[in-house]
């Protein structure tokens, strides 16, 4: 999974991307405006956001957020008033922790949205069909088969199983699964969903990997 940490605090930003590495991949940000535009791939399974922050405040990249999906956002400010917390709240965030804060409590809080949002999970098993993935091994099986795929071959088909039915752009899985900080060419990605293809046609599932010309990626049950 993938977690983005807004908070241009550079010391706390490190220090909260440390307590999570274990939980995900972590993105940090440092800049509401960078964060607005990050926010905008929609490639991340929880955004902890900072309110007071340079050239953009978290208020807003919230509102951006919402329009865009329903990814869940942890409020993450030294604003302790009840009506910072209403505002945020009304404006969609799942969750809001004051600074000073326990590590143990954010990381309950994260692993708690988490499991919220991830309710496909069979525990830690995503499931389609007869293929299951084991999420905590990156492993994944077709009728109890093991299927030769590591490393991003397994996580762009994790990630596009995981986001079933809706399109997955080349843009959107490149960044998710290189970084936006990558120096590798975007035509990789065709290479890999390729490769992908190759390994699920054995298996007949290669019918539910769609290729929108020009656009990107779904995986999809329908014609």
């Amino acid at each position: 999974m993938k977690i983005l940490i807004v908070e241009d605090d550079k010391h706390l930003n490190k220090a909260i991307c440390e307590m999570l590495k274990n939980i995900a991949d972590i993105v940090p940000i440092y800049d509401g405006e960078e964060a607005m535009y990050v926010c905008e791939q929609n490639i991340f399974d929880l955004i902890i956001l900072d309110i007071m922050l340079p050239n953009v405040d978290g208020f807003t990249i919230l509102k951006k957020i919402r329009s865009k999906g329903t990814c869940p956002v942890i409020m993450l400010t030294a604003k302790d008033s009840i009506a910072d917390k209403v505002r945020g709240l009304k404006l969609g965030a799942d969750d809001y922790v004051t600074k000073p804060f326990y590590r143990d409590e954010l990381i309950a809080r994260v692993n708690a949205l988490l499991r919220r949002y991830n309710n496909t999970f069979e525990g830690f098993q995503l499931v389609f069909k007869d293929m299951k993935f084991d999420i905590s091994q990156k492993k994944v099986t077709i009728h109890d088969e093991p299927l030769d795929i590591v490393g991003k071959t397994y996580d762009i088909l994790e990630y596009l199983v995981r986001n079933k039915e809706i399109i997955i752009t080349k843009e959107q899985l490149f960044n998710r699964i290189w970084g936006f900080d990558s120096e590798t060419i975007w035509s990789v990605v065709e290479v890999y969903v390729s490769n992908l293809r190759k390994i699920l046609k054995k298996y007949d599932y290669h019918i539910y990997l769609k290729t929108l010309r020009n656009v990107g990626y779904m995986w999809s049950e329908k014609e």
